[in-house]
Parts: C-alpha cells; structure tokens; sequence
C-alpha cells in the first residue's frame, strides 16, 4: 500500500509492506524522502516516527544539495574512470575482436568492435567491473565469515540505481552494487560487514552498532567515506539511516 503524507515541507512517500522493521531512505540529487512500514504500523504512528527523524532528514537533503556529483561516463578517450579508487584515463580501441577491459599503467583500455555505441561500450565496463567485484569476494568473505561466524549462502553483484548494497538475513544473501569496484576497497569491506552484521540484528539498533564498533572497528570512517564520494546522476547510492 503506498500512500503520502507531509511533515512541515516536506513530501513522505510511505510504503507498507509485508516486513517487520520500519526504515527510512533520502534518496540523492532530487532529497526524496521514503518510508517503508509494516502493515502493522498506522499513519498516525508513521508520522510521529518521520517526526522524530525530521532534524536527520533535513541534513541528508542539504547534504545532497551541495555534495559533488559525477556525470554519467560518454565512453571517450581520455575520460576519467576509477578502479579501488584510483584513477584512470580510458584509452579506446576498436577492433574485430570480443569486447574487453585491460589496465596499462594509468591507462584503462577498453577494447570495442568497430562503430559500437555507447551502451555496449558501458555494458563492457560493468561487466568488467561486476567482475573485478567477484574476484574480491572469495576471500574476504572467508576472512569476515570466520570473524562473525555467521555464513553467507550468495552473493549478487549487480547494478544498482539506489543503494550501495542490500541483504536478506532470512536467505542470508547479500546484494552489492558494481559501482563498489570503483570506489576504495575499504567500502567494499564497510559494506560486507554491514551486511554481514544484519544477517545477526536485522535493523539498525543500538545492538547493530555495537556489533559494528566490535568487529570494525573505524567503520564510521569508511562509511563517511563512502558517502562522501562523488555519486553518478543514475542515483547510484543509498543513505544510511543511523
């Protein structure tokens, strides 16, 4: 059920669903506010809990209004992209030969047949990054698996418009946008172990954060950074909502 309601000047859009905690989410660029609720939870008890969080939802929209923004990559020579955080200045090829993403020095050199257009040479790269992505994964889930010991039965890397990533403690399985390959690793670590930690408190508790200063320690600053990094048009993050 999807319904609307304003607190001060601002526009809600509320969600009920078939789902046990109440979350809140400002979306980046445009400051869309949603609330997704249980089917439990009245209007009248939603609205008291956007109260209550309306001081928070007014920093994360100011936040977005001044916060850098990437434009969506054309795919061009001497464009700038990112691996692990680092930077690199794409160098096109075309040739009659399968699609393909390689590094050379400060170059990444993306390997295109002739006159392809702009979507293949984008679906070459998140592949390419979906890739790298996966092929960090084996061992550092192992590494935080052994640490929490909780397991994790799959993980889908994907592209993702809103979040960063997302989990389902019941199957335990995690979501992790491809966008995370260009970012420094240490996001991705943030963002395994968030929702690692979900799979043990499903919400964002006081219980939840203890586990988090447990395990990592500095994940307040890996958090930070990750959201003070410059996000793409294609609203390519989720806020975190403690």
């Amino acid at each position: 059920m999807v319904s609307q309601i304003k607190i001060e000047d601002i526009n809600i859009e509320v969600f009920q669903k078939r789902i046990k905690n109440v979350t809140l989410r400002v979306y980046p660029l445009t400051g869309q506010v949603r609330i997704s609720a249980p089917f439990s939870m009245s209007i009248h008890a939603i609205r008291i809990f956007a109260i209550s969080k309306i001081n928070w939802i007014r920093k994360q929209q100011a936040k977005f209004q001044t916060q850098e923004h990437e434009t969506p990559p054309d795919f061009i020579d001497r464009e700038s992209h990112y691996l692990w955080g680092k930077q690199y200045l794409l160098e096109m090829i075309e040739k009659n030969q399968a699609p393909s993403v390689t590094l050379k020095g400060s170059r990444m050199v993306l390997q295109v047949r002739p006159k392809s257009n702009s979507r293949k040479r984008r679906e070459t790269v998140e592949n390419w990054y979906r890739e790298q992505l996966r092929a960090e994964l084996p061992a550092l889930l192992a590494k935080w698996e052994q640490r929490m010991q909780v397991s994790v039965e799959q993980v889908y890397v994907r592209r993702m418009k809103t979040r960063w990533g997302s989990c389902n403690p019941r199957k335990r399985t995690i979501r992790l946008n491809t966008a995370l390959a260009r970012k420094p690793r240490e996001c991705l670590v943030y963002l395994v172990v968030h929702e690692m930690a979900h799979f043990l408190v499903p919400n964002h508790s006081s219980r939840f954060i203890s586990l988090m200063d447990e395990f990592l320690p500095n994940w307040r600053i890996h958090r930070n950074q990750l959201n003070k990094l410059p996000v793409r048009d294609e609203k390519m993050r989720d806020t975190p909502v403690f």
